[in-house]
């Protein structure tokens, strides 16, 4: 009798490189979901949209021949210590170092404001719930300390979550531009700035500048812009065509005889020569920092003028974090106002603040409505 033998079956080897493939594909996968869930998730706010104001203000109109204060902070959402160094200028942190410490550093900011009995303040880089600032809500804090002034908020950075640096990932970012004002603020307008393409629309935020009318007593308005104008990355077309916007909507207003202030960071070298006169150092070490780009004085219409007459001298409004503040900082003078000539500047100065509560020192202006 014949008895078949058991077929011995090959065994299958475990193919060990498959594993770092297998990854591979997995990491792969995980990159075009989040490439495109940015994407998706990327939208800007529309043009010429409708701020509601709100808060009571103490004042319903202001009125010629008196002097009125004005300033504007970029107040860095809160995490600029002068230890403080940010990925995007080379340093380290994308987060501020502790929710306590950006509750510190927008109490700080609003007690200069204060300190300068300011009647009317423009304050940039104003955070709410996002990852950098510890969803604490900046514009509340600083809102419930004026409680006799109106407020318009203007949001110009609302990020899906950014995985990057990925030691440190910057995370989902919502911030905005505050105008409070003693006097009513009686509508506000949203305008939208042309802004980067492509890959790096994603790190030049939703630029705006907001537009707030306060009426004047002898049946005009006061115009107050609040502006930040954009900085990484930007070409100078980009930059000039921002301009041009901002300019001929501030045109148009003193053609109609309103009263003008622009004010904010402005991400241009203010005076034109500041970073030389604050910095040792020659053009050809400046030349990479883009962001400090000489403003363009020839294209500031007709009938307006920087203000830029500092009583204590040119002091800077703003560091580069690449380094702790120190005296091997760089330095320039970004912020500060323009103003039609139907508007008097009775003083200008750099508040000297050692960046104490951000990487923005403010800069206080008194004026007379002529």
């Amino acid at each position: 009798m014949h008895v078949n033998k058991p077929v011995k079956r090959a065994k299958k080897r475990f193919r060990w490189w498959k594993i770092p493939l297998v990854l591979i594909a997995l990491i792969l996968v995980v990159a075009i979901v989040y490439v495109a869930y940015v994407f998706i998730s990327y939208s800007r706010i529309d043009d010429n949209t409708e701020i509601i104001p709100e808060g009571a203000a103490k004042s319903a109109a202001v009125k010629t021949g008196e002097e009125y204060t004005a300033l504007t902070y970029n107040v860095g959402f809160g995490a600029y210590t002068p230890d403080f160094t940010f990925f995007m200028d080379g340093g380290k942190s994308s987060w501020a170092e502790s929710k306590e410490s950006v509750i510190a550093c927008i109490d700080g900011a609003a007690g200069v404001i204060k300190e300068h009995n300011a009647d009317f303040a423009l304050i940039q880089e104003v955070d709410f719930n996002s990852t950098r600032s510890y969803h604490v809500d900046e514009r509340e804090q600083l809102e419930t300390q004026f409680p006799d002034c109106s407020s318009a908020f203007a949001i110009n950075y609302h990020s899906p979550f950014l995985f990057y640096p990925f030691t440190q990932p910057h995370g989902a970012s919502n911030s905005g531009l505050l105008t409070l004002s003693e006097s009513t603020i009686t509508s506000s307008l949203r305008r939208s700035l042309p802004i980067s393409t492509g890959v790096k629309k994603l790190l030049d935020l939703d630029r705006c500048y907001s537009i707030s009318r306060i009426p004047v007593e002898n049946g005009k308005e006061l115009i107050i812009i609040n502006l930040h104008t954009s900085a990484y990355g930007t070409d100078g077309d980009l930059q000039t065509q921002q301009m041009q916007m901002l300019f001929d909507d501030m045109k148009a207003e003193y053609d109609k005889g309103n009263y003008v202030i622009a004010g904010g960071d402005w991400n241009h070298d203010f005076t034109g020569d500041s970073k030389f006169q604050l910095n040792d150092a020659t053009p050809e070490d400046l030349e990479a920092l883009s962001w400090c780009a000489e403003f363009p004085a020839d294209m500031i219409p007709e009938g307006f003028a920087r203000v830029t007459d500092y009583a204590s001298g040119l002091r800077p409004s703003t560091r580069n974090t690449d380094i702790p503040y120190s005296e091997d900082s760089f330095v320039v003078t970004l912020d500060g106002f323009i103003i039609s000539d139907n508007i008097e500047s009775t003083y200008v100065d750099v508040i000297d603040t050692g960046f104490l509560y951000s990487d923005h020192n403010p800069v206080e202006m008194r004026f007379k409505l002529k």
